[in-house]
This record gives structure tokens, sequence and C-alpha cells, in this order.
């Protein structure tokens, strides 16, 4: 016992919020993560890797002030040239900087990208939220009308629906756009200042730099005021409201069931019409998500958008995203350029009761256990496994042991079907002895014959 705390004490753990994946969990990441791509490339998504460090300025004049992820999340640094980066918050600045600078305004529109990997933010861990955590993300960029934001929809419930998650619930709302935001805006602000003695210290920060960003709070204490907040479908103009109705028409023609959900903002500022979140339902929760699709079905996009009354409910956010019409210019293009995309939280879907574990492609269970003994074996046994792998036979060893007793404990415990023994005697002869655990019977085999052996009994 003193000895382990010792060790705990003398020990570097991994930064809190950080940790590593291997075995089974990394295999789980990567079964998601091929599920995901292969949904995207079945509707046209083509893939791209953004770094991970970029110019501190990518995120603080797009995501913008007065959002969590620039004021207390984004990790940033100085190089030793002076530059300032930051370690990616979030990955779709980092796609639209790329299509910027890749110069992909002269590709055919629009230009559609999938990507996934790991990301950073300061913030308190809890379950499924980590400081470095993975995400798989979509993006339409160049594309305004209304059928993009059904794609990126449509790709997202898709992936999910693939993943093992049934019981889910689309948030979604329309925040206007630059015609008509400020209108509502004045709306929203003249509001809170009317309780701005019972709102917390963030909201009363947020009124003056990002009021919209109020909506998002999390504090109790401002919980009931959002409730009767003036709401942004009420102030949308003729083309943001057309937009929406006809997001929702296709989600309807999709059998897509949605809830509108009026305090729906997301947490950056880069947004602009449509926006959504899509939830999981905790397995206690089943009647009243059965209740609130049934209500979700009843909405019908009609000359006006509809108001939906809906009891709140608590579920966790797998996915979310929206669209962002004006964030090409904040990162220096000349012109707008149209888009919408979202992303998946790739660490709540693996570790919710609901996810189905999908394998990767490439992993095959080895069925064979190569075993050797003595240094003549020992020497020649790579040449074996080579021949095993171009024959694709997924193969285990322990090469560095040389008692047979363990190696044979080690195939026992995971269960691996098939011991191939290579011995001083089977290297002279260039022969193996295959056993077959299970019945302890066992065949001498030819090296050469190794391979359409095993092909056989397989």
């Amino acid at each position: 016992m003193t000895a382990q705390k010792k060790e705990k004490k003398t020990s570097f753990p991994s930064p809190k919020g950080m940790r590593d994946i291997i075995d089974e969990e990394y295999y789980a990441y990567q079964g998601l993560f091929e599920k995901a791509q292969e949904v995207a490339i079945y509707y046209g998504f083509k893939p791209i890797e953004t770094p991970i460090l970029e110019k501190e300025d990518v995120f603080t004049a797009s995501v913008g002030e007065g959002t969590d992820m620039i004021d207390k999340e984004m990790y940033t640094l100085k190089t030793k040239g002076g530059d300032h980066l930051a370690m990616r918050p979030e990955g779709t600045a980092g796609v639209m900087r790329s299509y910027i600078e890749r110069g992909m305004q002269s590709l055919p529109q629009p230009v559609m990208l999938y990507y996934s990997g790991p990301f950073f933010r300061h913030e308190n861990t809890q379950r499924g939220r980590f400081r470095e955590f993975y995400q798989f993300g979509i993006e339409i960029l160049g594309a305004e009308k209304s059928i993009a934001d059904a794609i990126i929809i449509r790709t997202t419930v898709t992936i999910l629906s693939d993943a093992g998650f049934e019981n889910m619930i689309l948030d979604i709302n329309s925040i206007g756009d630059k015609e008509c935001r400020p209108a509502y805006l004045r709306e929203l602000v003249s509001y809170y200042k009317k309780h701005s003695d019972v709102i917390c210290s963030n909201c009363k920060d947020r009124l003056r730099i990002n009021p919209m960003r109020v909506l998002d709070c999390k504090n109790p204490k401002c919980s009931p005021l959002k409730e009767s907040a003036p709401d942004s479908i009420s102030y949308l103009c003729h083309d943001c409201k057309a937009h929406f109705k006809e997001v929702l028409e296709y989600l309807e023609e999709m059998g897509i069931s949605y809830r509108i959900n009026k305090n729906l903002v997301r947490g950056l500022s880069y947004y602009t019409r449509t926006v959504f979140e899509i939830l999981e339902m905790p397995n206690d929760k089943k009647e009243d998500n059965k209740s609130a699709k049934k209500e979700a079905e009843m909405v019908t996009a009609s000359a006006e958008i509809p108001e939906v009354e809906q009891e709140i409910l608590t579920p966790l956010v797998i996915a979310g995203g929206g669209r962002y019409d004006y964030l090409a210019r904040a990162l220096g293009s000349k012109k707008d350029v149209p888009s919408v995309g979202s992303s998946i939280g790739m660490d709540r879907i693996i570790l919710s009761p609901n996810h189905k574990k999908l394998s990767p492609r490439i992993l095959k269970k080895p069925k064979v256990y190569f075993i050797q003994l003595g240094f003549e074996a020992k020497l020649k046994s790579l040449s074996i496994i080579e021949i095993l792998r171009k024959a694709r036979i997924p193969t285990m060893q322990a090469l560095s042991k040389d008692s047979i007793t363990a190696q044979l404990g080690t195939a026992e415990h995971l269960a691996i079907p098939y011991v191939i023994i290579f011995g001083q005697k089977e290297a002279l002869e260039g022969s193996v002895l295959v056993r077959e655990m299970e019945k302890r019977s066992q065949e001498s085999v030819k090296i050469e014959e190794l391979a359409e052996y095993l092909k056989k009994i397989k």
C-alpha cells in the first residue's frame, strides 16, 4: 500500500481532462469514425484535415468575444518567433480558413468536406466532456439554399442512427441574419435590462458584448427569464422566414421529427439563420420523448412559422451545428461564402449506453497465436509471421517470451482458437505444429503449405 502511494506521488499523470485511448476503446473510436466517414462519403462529402494549431486570430475573429470558448476555454501560446497560436477549440473556422487559403472558391460549388480529430477547450471536466475531446464534423461551403441545411441534418442523423441512437430529439431554431437580427437584439437587450437586478454577472457582460449569448446561459438564476424573452423567429425577415420554413419542410419530407426551441442560439457568434442540436434522451424519458415527437410531428410548415410549446427536458447534446453565412468575410474573404455544418461529439457517443459498438473494417480478431521455442526458431519466426501477413491471416505473438507455458497461457487468456508451435525440431524440418486449442489436437504442417492450411480451417 505504501509503495503504491509512493508511486502515485512520483508518477507523471496525463493533464486534467486529457487521457490515453487504448485497445478496445481505441477501436471503438476508429469504428465510429469509419461509420461516420462512410455515411459522409455516400452523401458526397470529401475529407479534409486541418492543423491542430492555428493562428489565434482564426478563432478570435470568427467565434467572437463574449463566448466562453474565447473568453475562458481556448488554449493559446506564443512561439519563439512571436506568433500567437491556439489549439483548435472547434473545426469550422479552420475549415473555412483552408477554403479561403487554398482557393476553393474556384472549385465547383458547393464544397462538401468532412473531418475528424482532437479539439481542445479548458473547461470543467465531467462525464463525456474532456479538455481534449474528439469530434466528427461535416461542412457544406458555398451553398445558400435551404436544402444544404437539410443535407447536413440528414447526414448527422444518419450517422447517429447507424451508431445505435434511436431515442433522439432535434431542437431547431432560426436566429436570422444581418438584416433582421439587429431589431431582435434591441428587443432582447431591452427585455434583459429591465431585469438587470436579477441576472448573473456573466449575462450582464454578455448584454454589452454579445447579447444573444444570454439565451445560452446555464445559470439557474437566469433560466426563468429565458421563457418570457423575445424569440428570434418573431423578428425574422421575409427571406429568413422562407428559408427556415423550407428547412422544416425538408425535415418533414424526410420523416425527421423536430421541435422548435426559441432559446437555442448555440455558443458561437458566427451562426446565422438555422441553428440546431441533436439530443440523446435519457432512457427513463422515453415516454416524454414519444410525446415530444408526437407533438413535433403535428408541426406543419404553413405560411407562418408555427409556435410550439413543449416541456423542457434535460437530455444530453450529442451533435449540433448551423449556418454561418458571414464567417468567410470575418476571416478575410472579400465576399460572403454562405455555408452550413455540424459536429458530432464522439466522446459522448462512445460513453453512451445506447452506443452500438462498431468494429473497424481493418480490425480482424486473431485466430492464430504464434509460439516459438529456442533461438533457431526465434531467428526464423518473423519470416513465418510475414507469410501469414501476406496471406491476410491475423496473428498474435509474444516473441520476447521463451516459456511455452507462458505463451500458451496468453493464447488461452485471449481465447485464440489455433496455436502455431515452432521449435528447434520444426525449424530444422521446415514445418510447424498447428494446435486446435479446444480439442487439444495438433498436426504438423510444412511452412510453405501453412497459409493455405489455415485458410481452410478458419
